[in-house]
């Protein structure tokens, strides 16, 4: 009885059924068609007339075309994600029938789902204005983010052109880089997922997300990173200081005892630094991720995967100067088999003696080789060793070209992939000398006198006027000591040829000289960003602070004919290892001492006295 007393569900219907309606708008009866819309776009809509629309619609979409675009553009705006799930699956049905049916509306639908891939919009109200945030708060977002791929998953599986007309809509709804971290993260994390069941896309994803991530890293430079998380310690500092009682200093003894660590100690200062961060740490995630499968790495996926990278870093990173921290997507993926270290150090290698490639490109892969040998711990000596070869092998057939002819004298615009790859040896012997020695200290030598520095040092070229001092220095120190060559006699002669230069400004004249001619940098630095930092941190070779007694002994050459069972002070010194924790910033030989800007990361400029 109560079941037939009880009334119907409402489904208000103007005018009959939806078929009805659009057919007398055909004809130009638009009264139906006009209250029809006013109804799909009724902020308070249940969820009942939602299912039922959908379920008319889908039945209908064969009169839904182009003319009818209007209509469709306030069902895409239906408020379907953050309803129950009969009206998620409804919705999803009627998508599928939608683009199958009216291909022209597949892009207002893959824009409708691409603007759901970040938190939504709120209003909040502060002090009488209306500010517009994302809600990051959204409980929900995870499972959302789910349904925005199921959709995006529908719609390719009935147009398979589907992914040529979905990149441009992914490039121009990339939130701008001042939009807040969790939308930027969000953004991002949701491109990478996409590549998954869209593959065809993923080089372009990679592109545009490196691209993006570019931005960030050249807007944020290592100096303006550091001197923010400077000023930040300071004012945390003063500020525990003041407040900090007995009571708040046991409390923090606890938390460190418990290994308690605030979140807002992994905060970078720098706001363009803390996205770039947060970003980063998606990218090695997803690197981890593709390539390895139930914990095991999957050579055939890394390697493809690699590839994709290569091409993105020859486009974008390479032309890229001083970028600090994006190009350490590749030094992540080489870390995972010595295979994919050797293949990017051998591209870098073409990139570098290919004549027919800009001088410019030709440097930076000169200082990607050197800066890649000196700093990844897993590359073993003996790829040190046979890139080494084939480096100064090339440079000593440089000299034999160059060295007698008409353009024999020191211009960096003429020779400049050559004094890149000069600094590049340099670099890569000062951080790897130790290990090149250790454990057969006259085979070492042995190896290290077939290079025959002392030719490339003392050639017409005169690379030791062009690379950066510190690096000269320190080069100047070690070939010293073990007498490979004696390179302070034209590092003399070079300081008297210095001409310094005069710049005029408001603030009066300033004289300069010019300490970075290539205008060098090193692209595997030390990484900055606090995050990201502990998935490089175990492959990094960081720079090991020179002692007292290293500064003393760099003086002292070792003698002739030393055997390798002879005590050696400096070699019994701290070698980099690479399980060993080797702690010195490569900018600085004493602990406060920096070095110029235009050689930041470099082995600090030091001056080691020669008799």
């Amino acid at each position: 009885d109560e079941f037939i007393s009880s009334p119907p569900r409402k489904t208000v219907r103007f005018g009959g059924t939806l078929t009805d309606i659009l057919l007398k708008y055909e004809k130009g009866e638009t009264t139906d068609f006009e209250l029809l819309k006013h109804q799909l776009s009724d902020p308070d809509i249940k969820d009942a007339q939602i299912i039922n629309w959908l379920h008319e619609f889908r039945t209908s979409v064969v009169y839904l075309t182009k003319e009818l675009d209007q209509l469709v553009s306030i069902l895409l705006r239906l408020p379907w994600l953050r309803r129950s799930r009969e009206v998620v699956e409804e919705y999803l049905g009627f998508l599928g029938n939608l683009v199958s049916a009216q291909t022209v509306h597949l892009r207002p639908c893959l824009r409708m789902i691409v603007s759901q891939f970040v938190p939504p919009r709120i209003t909040i109200r502060e002090d009488d204005v209306d500010i517009s945030d994302s809600d990051d708060d959204d409980e929900n977002l995870s499972e959302n983010f789910n349904t925005c791929h199921r959709a995006l998953q529908t719609v390719a599986r009935y147009v398979p052109s589907t992914p040529q007309f979905l990149m441009p809509i992914l490039v121009e709804n990339f939130p701008f880089i001042n939009k807040s971290e969790r939308t930027l993260e969000c953004y991002v994390h949701n491109l990478l997922r996409v590549t998954v069941y869209l593959p065809t896309l993923r080089l372009q994803i990679l592109e545009l997300i490196i691209e993006k991530l570019l931005k960030l890293d050249v807007s944020a430079p290592q100096q303006d990173i550091e001197d923010a998380e400077e000023a930040a310690n300071n004012s945390d500092s003063e500020e525990k200081s003041t407040e900090r009682g007995l009571f708040d200093m046991e409390e923090d003894e606890e938390r460190k005892g418990n290994k308690v660590i605030s979140s807002s100690s992994e905060r970078m200062a720098h706001p363009l630094a803390e996205r770039l961060d947060i970003l980063m740490t998606i990218l090695f995630s997803y690197i981890k991720d593709v390539c390895h499968v139930d914990g095991k790495l999957d050579i055939n996926r890394t390697k493809d995967l690699y590839r994709d990278l290569v091409s993105v870093f020859d486009k974008l990173i390479l032309p890229t100067h001083a970028s600090c921290h994006v190009q350490y997507f590749m030094f992540y993926i080489c870390s995972f088999k010595l295979g994919l270290a050797e293949a990017f150090l051998d591209h870098l290698w073409k990139k570098l003696h290919d004549p027919n490639n800009p001088s410019v490109i030709r440097q930076t892969a000169g200082s990607y080789i050197g800066s890649f040998l000196a700093r990844a711990k897993f590359i073993p000596v003996v790829t040190v060793k046979a890139c080494l070869d084939l480096l100064v092998n090339w440079m000593h057939k440089y000299i034999d070209n160059q060295d007698t002819g008409a353009n024999a004298y020191c211009d960096v615009a003429l020779h400049g992939p050559f004094y890149s790859t000069c600094q590049a040896v340099f670099y890569t012997l000062i951080f790897r000398h130790k290990q090149l020695l250790d454990g057969n200290l006259r085979k070492g030598l042995s190896y290290l006198q077939s290079l025959n520095f002392e030719r490339i040092v003392m050639c017409q070229l005169n690379p030791l006027k062009i690379c950066i001092p510190s690096v000269v220095n320190l080069f100047a120190a070690i070939t010293r000591k073990y007498q490979l060559v004696f390179c302070y006699t034209i590092i003399e002669r070079n300081n008297r040829q210095f001409i310094p230069v005069v710049r005029s400004g408001t603030g009066g004249d300033l004289v300069q000289t010019c300490t970075n001619p290539l205008d060098s940098f090193f692209p595997f630095d030390p990484y900055l960003l606090k995050r990201s930092k502990k998935t490089i941190d175990p492959f990094y070779q960081f720079w090991e602070e020179l002692s007292a007694e290293d500064l003393e002994n760099l003086k002292k050459p070792i003698r002739k004919g030393a055997s390798e069972d002879e005590d050696d002070d400096f070699l019994k010194g701290e070698t980099p290892q690479n399980d060993g924790v080797v702690g010195i910033a490569p900018n600085s030989y004493e602990s406060n001492a920096r070095s110029p800007v235009s050689s930041i990361g470099s082995p600090a400029d030091c001056y080691v006295p020669y008799p």
